[in-house]
C-alpha cells in the first residue's frame, strides 16, 4: 500500500492515476480544512502523533513508500515525512509543483517569510489583497494603519488586522473577478505556492501593474522529487 500526504489538487490527481491502475492507495489529510475534497481511495485525516507516531504508522499498516504531496509551505510534515522514512527505510518521493516565476512585465518582491512580509508590506501600499492563508493572518494583525481584504476557504480565527473585509472563496479563480478584487487595493500578497489553480490573481496584477508581494517557500529535506503527477506515477510503478 502507498501512503500519500495530501491534500493538494496534485495529491488528488496522483491518488486517481493510482487508484486506477489498481494500486492501493491510502491519502492522509491534515483536517486543517471544514469540507476537504475528497480523494480516490482510501482516506484518513488528521495528524500522526510527529515523526515517531508517523514511523509507527507506517510499520503498522505496511506502507511500501510513501508519496509527500502537501502544500509547498506545509513543512512540518515534510519534516515529519522525512525523519520517518529514514526511520523505517521507507522510499519517499517528493511531489512538488514548480514555484510561480515573475515575468519581464511583473512587479514582484520577495519576502523571506510571513513576517518579513509584514515588514515590508506597509512600503508597498495602504490596501492590501491578502491571499497567504488564514493560518497567516496574526502576522499581520498588528498592522492597524492598513487595510485588507482577506481571502480565505474556511473562516478564520482571531487575531486579525483591525481594518479587513473577509472573504470566503475556494479556487480556482477567474482572471476577470481577480482583476475587480485588485482593482480595490494597492498590492497583492501570496505564497509562492505555484500550480495553476490560483495563478489568475497573478496575471490580473500583471495586467494592472499592482506589486506582489510574495513569500518564498521554506525548506524542505533532501529527498527524491517529482515535479508532475506521471512521474510520481511512474516512480510510484517502479517500485
Amino acid at each position: 500500500m502507498i501512503l500519500i500526504l495530501g491534500g493538494t489538487g496534485e495529491a488528488r490527481k496522483l491518488a486517481e492515476d493510482l487508484t486506477a491502475r489498481e494500486v492501493r492507495v491510502v491519502s492522509s489529510l491534515a483536517g486543517r480544512v471544514a469540507r476537504p475534497r475528497l480523494p480516490a481511495g482510501e482516506v484518513r485525516v488528521g495528524g500522526f502523533g510527529g515523526p515517531e507516531g508517523l514511523a509507527t504508522w507506517l510499520r503498522e499498516n505496511d506502507i511500501e513508500a510513501v508519496v509527500d504531496a502537501t502544500h509547498p509551505f506545509a513543512e512540518r510534515i515534510g519534516a515529519n515525512a522525512a525523519k520517518a522514512a529514514e526511520l523505517t527505510g521507507t522510499p519517499l518521493l517528493r511531489l512538488a509543483r514548480p514555484g510561480w516565476q515573475p515575468g519581464p512585465e511583473d512587479v514582484w518582491h520577495w519576502a523571506d517569510d510571513l513576517a518579513d512580509a509584514a515588514r515590508k508590506l506597509p512600503e508597498l501600499g495602504n490596501r492590501v489583497f491578502l491571499t497567504s492563508g488564514r493560518q497567516g493572518l496574526p502576522a499581520f494583525a498588528h498592522l492597524d494603519d492598513l487595510w485588507f481584504l482577506i481571502r480565505c476557504v474556511d473562516p478564520p480565527e482571531p487575531p486579525l488586522p483591525r481594518h479587513h473585509e473577509l472573504i470566503l472563496a475556494r479556487g480556482p479563480y477567474e482572471v476577470a473577478a481577480e482583476r475587480e478584487l485588485l482593482g480595490r487595493v494597492d498590492v497583492l500578497v501570496t505564497k509562492d505556492s505555484g500550480g495553476a489553480q490560483t495563478s489568475a490573481k497573478l496575471t490580473a496584477a500583471r495586467e494592472l501593474r499592482k506589486p506582489v508581494l510574495v513569500v518564498r517557500r521554506p525548506p524542505r529535506p533532501v529527498t527524491e522529487t517529482a515535479a508532475t503527477v506521471p512521474e510520481a506515477v511512474d516512480w510510484v510503478l517502479h517500485r
